[in-house]
């Protein structure tokens, strides 16, 4: 039946070659959704295009590098031109990298502000004439360090505070046409995100146990946890929130630094 709703519709994912990503773009699938799937890595996309196909949906695999305008232009136009709408943008792709204010590089600044703050904004840029036509929603994945100060991951933080400030100016310009426009703030959740941040599988396991103690509900969090969230923000069922940046933590962002 949501299906039938659904069906006419079409997203944008971003980072859907894994983790949250790629969960939502297949959690859309099942309600009919047609969904175009954007990352850098074309083999991992091409995979998350089959798993929408053997759903029984549409899927439109664009490999990009979101930190280059034109590959940016191309993945909304090409999502545009196949499917003939845009209704949804789902911003998931993102890194993370340790760093402190004496440690961090000019260079690793300007990576991980221009891959998880810069390239929401333009992608946001480019949809907004083909939201406003369809009352679209975009959804924005930042982070539970959007939301609090961690030490040791400066630049990461302060891109997710910026995805958030941006989620809200955008929310209040964007009102007015019929976007609306949210964001999601995890805790730690199961994805590859940290190990490509550096972390080898040891550290990485001895990160996933540390943090059943920092998230009071004992345990990390899953894409597809997150995944359903972001589509309930990116629906209907939804209709009346803009403009929030919704923790979804385990907890994380009501406990004390530790």
């Amino acid at each position: 039946m949501e299906q039938t709703v659904h069906q006419n519709k079409a997203a944008l994912v971003t980072g859907a070659s894994s983790g949250i990503g790629k969960a939502t773009a297949l959690r859309l699938a099942q309600e009919g959704i047609r969904v175009a799937v954007a990352a850098r890595n074309q083999k991992d996309l091409e995979k998350t295009a089959h798993q929408i196909t053997e759903i029984g949906c549409e899927a439109l695999v664009i490999p990009a590098d979101l930190t280059i305008e034109t590959q940016a232009q191309q993945c909304v136009e090409k999502t545009v031109k196949h499917f003939g709408r845009l209704n949804i943008l789902v911003n998931a792709a993102g890194i993370i990298g340790s760093g402190t204010v004496e440690t961090t590089t000019l260079k690793a600044w300007d990576t991980m502000l221009n891959i998880n703050l810069r390239s929401v904004f333009h992608l946001m840029k480019l949809a907004v004439p083909h939201l406003e036509k369809t009352k679209g929603t975009v959804v924005n994945v930042s982070s539970v360090t959007g939301l609090r100060a961690f030490p040791g991951v400066l630049a990461y933080c302060v891109s997710k505070a910026g995805v958030d400030q941006l989620t809200r100016c955008a929310a209040l310009e964007l009102a007015d046409r019929g976007i609306r426009v949210n964001a999601v703030n995890p805790g730690v959740v199961r994805t590859n995100l940290h190990r490509r941040g550096g972390m080898d599988e040891k550290a990485y396991a001895a990160f996933v146990e540390h943090s059943k103690a920092t998230h009071p509900l004992g345990r990390i969090g899953e894409p597809e946890e997150v995944a359903e969230l972001i589509f309930f923000l990116a629906t209907e069922k939804s209709g009346w929130i803009t403009g929030t940046t919704i923790s979804i933590d385990g907890g994380r962002a009501q406990t004390c630094a530790r």
